[in-house]
């Protein structure tokens, strides 16, 4: 299975680790570090676990429950009084647990342009103030939508009922204990730490890194929700941690654990998990996501980062776990290997491999594509917007929770800057009547149809993802744009 997915999706660096009645029975690595270096990928090399951040933090959390100084229903004002939601109501009601559980009443996605793409300039404080200008899509509690922010919240009330930094927390309550000596979160220096694997994406057939990291990684904004880094050998460490659910000295109660691990928001089944797990019930608890799998219990997590996939998942019943991590374009490569590592377990003797899911995910891909139109415009043809078209509209623009962009000249062109997020930078460009922003970053993927209305000081602002299927991260439609400024004379 393992050189199947290597192979069949031609990924930059793989590492898998399986752990089995509480030993690691398999840890193997493959690739390199960046694509052409010669630096081989091993059992140490620091992977993006992405979104299983997630459990960590939880997991963090459930060690200050245990030790008194915190509780799930807590009001999330006891620790952050300065902690606003659009709904004063809300801001109210809000528990530590609802941090967790992915129930708040934002959209899918809402404000994760204040985290992605990185790097920018958004504080954990920015990203805390912005949620009282995010408006709900629904009822608070009223059903599940996938939301970073919380976790942004959630690490800092872990600092604040902890008294230290997440950071320092997540070291002290979490790598320490369990030993998980090559882990990394918050800032450090990549050269000293070393063997540190980087994103790639594919460009003209071949794995690039994008987004490589500077010699001295920052403090991630983001960390309490998907910014923590680590090798595989130390994530079977973790994996087998949760799998002992006997230790003399568990490093959480067996209280927590059932909390962690109870279903708290249910979730959507699609007809992939129906028709590959007969998959009944799905649900998130507290960082982890539930479910059942022919029949038996699954606890597992994913995680997404431009250029970097992980997977964790545990059979309790079984008393198996394994975890993927890749630094490639390895959605599909995680999906294929995942779910037969999985079959390995519930469905042993059946010949349910990486090519057997692959040809499945072909067939439905090819299958959609069949039934619906085609769904992305062409914007192939395309002009660039002179400054002399633009002159009833360039100008600065401010939203509320994102800051200030520009729509100025530079040279014979028109260019969108976002202040806080450098990656958010490219021309405008003219696509029959509509306009766009062609990002000059190859790694932002998202690029926006760009409405104007109005013009001058009454010129509004708004961005729509020319692709439906966009990450959700790129939430454009929660913005709102006003004309603030004239652009800057030079």
């Amino acid at each position: 299975m393992f050189d199947q997915a290597m192979a069949r999706y031609k990924l930059p660096g793989l590492a898998v680790g399986v752990v089995e009645d509480g030993q690691v029975v398999y840890l193997r690595t493959a690739g390199e570090t960046r694509a052409g270096s010669g630096e081989a990928v091993n059992a140490d090399t620091l992977f993006k676990i992405a979104s299983n951040t997630k459990a960590m933090t939880t997991g963090v959390l459930a060690r200050l429950v245990d030790q008194g100084k915190l509780k799930w229903d807590d009001p999330v004002t006891k620790y952050l009084p300065d902690f606003r939601m659009y709904d004063p109501w809300v801001t109210r009601n809000i528990q530590v647990r609802d941090l967790l559980i992915h129930n708040s009443g934002l959209g899918l996605g809402a404000g994760d342009l204040m985290l992605w793409p990185e790097p920018n300039d958004f504080t954990r404080t920015d990203i805390i103030a912005g949620l009282a200008h995010l408006k709900p899509t629904h009822s608070f509690r009223a059903h599940y939508a996938y939301d970073n922010l919380m976790y942004v919240v959630a690490g800092e009330v872990a600092a604040k009922a902890g008294g230290k930094p997440y950071d320092q927390l997540v070291r002290e309550q979490l790598f320490g204990p369990l030993g998980m000596s090559r882990c990394q979160v918050g800032a450090f220096d990549r050269d000293a730490v070393g063997n540190v694997a980087q994103p790639h994406m594919v460009q003209d057939g071949r794995n690039v890194v994008v987004r490589e990291d500077a010699a001295q990684v920052p403090d991630n904004p983001s960390m309490s929700a998907g910014g923590i880094r680590c090798s595989v050998r130390d994530m079977a460490t973790w994996v087998r941690m949760w799998l002992d659910d006997g230790a003399a000295k568990p490093w959480v109660s067996a209280e927590q654990r059932k909390a962690l691990w109870t279903l708290h928001t249910p979730m959507p089944i699609g007809p992939q998990l129906r028709a590959w797990d007969g998959t009944h019930l799905y649900g998130y608890g507290y960082g982890w996501r539930l479910s059942d799998v022919d029949g038996q219990w699954r606890v597992a997590h994913t995680g997404t980062l431009m250029g970097m996939y992980s997977s964790v998942t545990l059979l309790p019943d079984r008393h198996v776990g394994f975890v993927v991590l890749i630094n490639g374009e390895g959605e599909a490569a995680r999906t294929t290997l995942t779910e037969a590592l999985t079959k390995h377990y519930t469905q042993p003797g059946k010949p349910l491999d990486v090519d057997h899911y692959a040809a499945l995910l072909d067939a439905g891909k090819a299958k959609a594509k069949a039934a619906t139109p085609e769904l992305v415009p062409d914007t192939s043809t395309r002009t660039v917007v002179a400054p002399v078209e633009a002159k009833a509209w360039q100008g600065v623009y401010r939203d509320a929770w994102f800051g200030q962009v520009s729509l100025c000249p530079v040279g014979d062109r028109v260019e969108f800057r976002a202040a806080k997020s450098p990656r958010l930078h490219g021309p405008v460009m003219r696509v029959g009547q509509r306009l766009l922003v062609d990002w000059e970053d190859p790694s932002v993927d998202a690029e926006p149809w760009l409405t104007v209305s109005g013009a001058g000081k009454q010129a509004t602002l708004t961005l729509a993802a020319i692709d439906p299927e966009a990450d959700f991260s790129y939430d454009y439609r929660d913005l709102e744009f006003q004309r603030v400024a004239a652009c800057p004379v030079k």
